[in-house]
């Protein structure tokens, strides 16, 4: 079974966690790194003949247009991250859109390809902001990996499904792609998704959750992380425990288990795994 691999595309400074110890004003003064860390998951795909999606941010779009384009150049499918990694749920309908506009501009300049697939920062699209779905559609989008389905302080929707499935919007439909989960046997729901959980858990705890949900559920899953992440070597820009728990535990051993992971299942782009439905 094909499962789809996703990488939001943003530097080290970009991050949630990091973002209250570095103000939007002190990006440009910061050394960047993304396209470095960008080039090892590049090499990394290509070394196991992987194509992924990669969700951009529009600001490293802007700044960086040849790491576009080289994705693009690669047979990757582009995806849409927003442009400064603002929450959805802390934007008003009005802002989020021109967030996502001005996103899509950045990366159909820098690539001649307009994305038609939307990821938001920390999968920010909750309870709180479901009417970003019906925004995403008007603005032609026909995929959505933005919903966790588990609890978490900054993200998640508990209860809502768990696998790819349409979800009508008063503008049309967008296909939800969620970030992976797997059912424990007590009835709850275990986030196996990649980021930092693929950094933070055993390996064998993510590979044994994404074969229950292919071999038991008989359905795909969706992993995603963070060229960052494949960065070891970065500032360390957090300050609080809890936040360098969460931005720097386990980065020396990603890049081990992410190749393990690309050796031990079958990946492909998101809308190659899950396709929009003919109408």
């Amino acid at each position: 079974m094909h499962n789809a691999i996703s990488v939001d595309v943003e530097d080290y400074f970009h991050p949630t966690e990091i973002q209250r110890y570095v103000p939007r004003s002190r990006w440009e003064q910061l050394p960047p790194r993304v396209e470095m860390a960008t080039q090892r998951v590049l090499d990394l795909f290509a070394s196991h003949g992987v194509r992924g999606t990669f969700f951009v941010l529009g600001w490293v779009a802007r700044r960086h247009p040849a790491l576009v384009r080289l994705i693009a150049e690669n047979g990757h499918e582009l995806g849409c991250h927003g442009f400064d990694h603002r929450l959805a749920y802390h934007l008003t309908p009005a802002e989020f859109q021109q967030d996502v506009e001005h996103a899509q501009d950045a990366i159909a300049q820098a690539s001649g390809i307009r994305p038609r697939l939307y990821r938001a920062p920390s999968y920010s699209i909750t309870s709180q902001s479901m009417w970003a779905l019906e925004l995403l559609v008007s603005l032609g989008f026909t995929h959505d990996s933005s919903i966790y389905p588990v609890n978490h302080d900054r993200y998640g929707a508990p209860g809502f499904p768990r696998h790819a499935g349409l979800v009508q919007t008063p503008s049309g439909p967008i296909l939800e792609v969620p970030a992976a989960t797997v059912r424990l046997p007590g009835g709850g729901v275990a986030p196996i998704g990649g980021g930092a959980y693929l950094r933070i858990f055993p390996y064998r705890y993510i590979a044994a959750g994404v074969r229950r949900v292919n071999r038991e559920e008989r359905q795909p899953v969706c992993i995603y992380f963070h060229p960052w992440e494949m960065d070891p070597g970065q500032p360390r820009l957090a300050r609080s425990l809890l936040s360098r728990l969460r931005t720097y535990a386990g980065l020396s051993r990603m890049a081990a288990k992410t190749e393990r992971l690309l050796k031990e299942f079958s990946f492909r782009p998101l809308t190659e795994v899950f396709p929009f439905p003919a109408p």
